[in-house]
């Protein structure tokens, strides 16, 4: 489905890029049928020289181009660039967000008001940084009135650099951005404590961080692959009386799991109070 449309990012930042090189990588999407637009002329370059994919300066351009628009900027932004886009967003396109915050019906409502007069389909996604890599996760909400056609269509964007999981209510979607979207920054935040910790005990840094990387890589695995439970597999590792009991009683001490639970929650507010609705 994806050979023949050509896919336009209103906003070149860290997720577009992300998504841009999996799509590329994927192989379902050839460089010249993706656009990008922002406002830094040095993204566009970089963009440009490392994907040799089509750049243009104005948001309105690309929305004009592509069959599929990406809204990728800054929840500030977002309303503003609707603005700009609304007269160029011919009928059949399709409008996808990863604006964090910025429901599907504020955005039809914001493209209404800047004078778009037919319905437009829109998904709310919230991927993350992981997609570089293919291996992201992305929950997709589908806008009031969105088919399934147009769904899928998005969902097999994202399924190009990552998986995929659907939201009904769209109301979870800030759970979703407070977990999965934030979640990878507490993850580099972990592993960098590991590999401090690591050094501290004396082990050279390249050596840490081999360590540590691999680690948090397999043991995410083992609990994808393993049919048992996460208290399981904690406690499978955790001998009585060993290393690990100490190590894990050190983080109960310090408030590990509430902390990176209070992270999640914090996340998702601050997602609820962009959207107005907290």
């Amino acid at each position: 489905m994806l050979t023949r449309k050509t896919i336009g990012f209103l906003g070149s930042g860290n997720l577009a890029e992300a998504l841009i090189k999996g799509l590329l990588a994927s192989s379902k999407v050839a460089p010249g049928r993706i656009i990008a637009s922002d406002r830094i002329n040095e993204r566009l370059i970089h963009l440009a020289e490392s994907y040799e994919v089509k750049v243009l300066s104005k948001n309105f351009e690309t929305a004009r181009n592509a069959d599929i628009i990406f809204l990728t900027v800054k929840p500030g932004d977002a309303e503003g660039v609707l603005s700009e886009i609304a007269p160029e967003i011919d009928a059949g396109k399709l409008l996808v967000s990863t604006v964090a915050g910025i429901t599907t019906s504020r955005i039809l409502e914001c493209l209404k008001d800047a004078g778009l007069a037919h319905f437009l389909p829109v998904v709310r996604a919230m991927p993350n940084t992981p997609a570089t890599v293919r291996e992201g996760i992305t929950a997709l909400c589908a806008g009031l009135g969105t088919g399934e056609r147009q769904f899928e269509l998005a969902a097999e964007i994202f399924r190009s650099v990552g998986k995929v999981v659907e939201i009904k209510n769209e109301s979870l979607m800030d759970a979703v951005t407070g977990l999965s979207g934030s979640g990878p920054a507490y993850v580099f935040l972990f592993i960098e404590a590991l590999v401090e910790g690591g050094m501290e005990a004396g082990l050279p840094a390249d050596t840490a961080r081999e360590l540590a990387f691999q680690t948090v890589l397999g043991a995410a695995k083992l609990a994808m692959e393993s049919p048992m439970g996460l208290d399981k597999l904690r406690r499978m590792v955790a001998s009585p009386g060993g290393t690990t009991i100490e190590g894990l009683r050190r983080l109960e001490e310090g408030g590990f799991r509430e902390a990176v639970s209070s992270a999640v929650v914090a996340a998702s507010k601050r997602a609820r109070e962009l959207s107005g609705g907290g």
